[in-house]
């Protein structure tokens, strides 16, 4: 099993229309997470969705922006150094100010059984489908 993982080098860049998602390590390597790290170009943002499978943990990276989160869409500042914990089953979406956006998200599963998708390809394509972006030209072959 490999235990070190590099951010910045050797990844696979799903580029989705409103933002890039790095992959650094994917589920079916792991019992219980996943990690990639996300680029939002300025005002760029993933639309609003939740995981009903997964709580997610950000340490923002680089830049800032803005955390919409749960039903009343609370909206909370968000900056480099900071850490985000989104439960499962809440709605949020982070958006970028100003500058580019970098954030290493780790998806932390309750178990193998409860992921909704084996693999993180398989929920890239869960993605495109659910917001009718074309999967062939999000991924990004080598």
């Amino acid at each position: 099993m490999q235990h070190v993982y590099s951010t910045s080098e050797g990844l696979k860049r799903y580029r989705f229309p409103t933002h890039i998602n790095d992959l650094v390590y994917d589920r079916a390597n792991a019992r219980r997470s996943e990690a990639f790290v996300v680029v939002l170009e300025p005002g760029g943002a993933p639309p609003m969705h939740k995981h009903d499978d997964t709580e997610q943990v950000f340490h923002v990276i680089e830049g800032h922006g803005v955390l919409t989160i749960g039903p009343e869409s609370d909206r909370r500042p968000v900056a480099a150094g900071d850490v985000v914990v989104i439960p499962p089953s809440t709605w949020h979406s982070i958006r970028a100010q100003d500058g580019t956006m970098r954030y290493l998200a780790i998806d932390c599963f309750g178990s193998e059984s409860e992921r909704k998708e084996a693999t993180w390809d398989e929920h890239a394509r869960v993605l495109c489908e659910e917001n009718g972006w074309d999967y062939s030209t999000v991924v990004e072959t080598e």
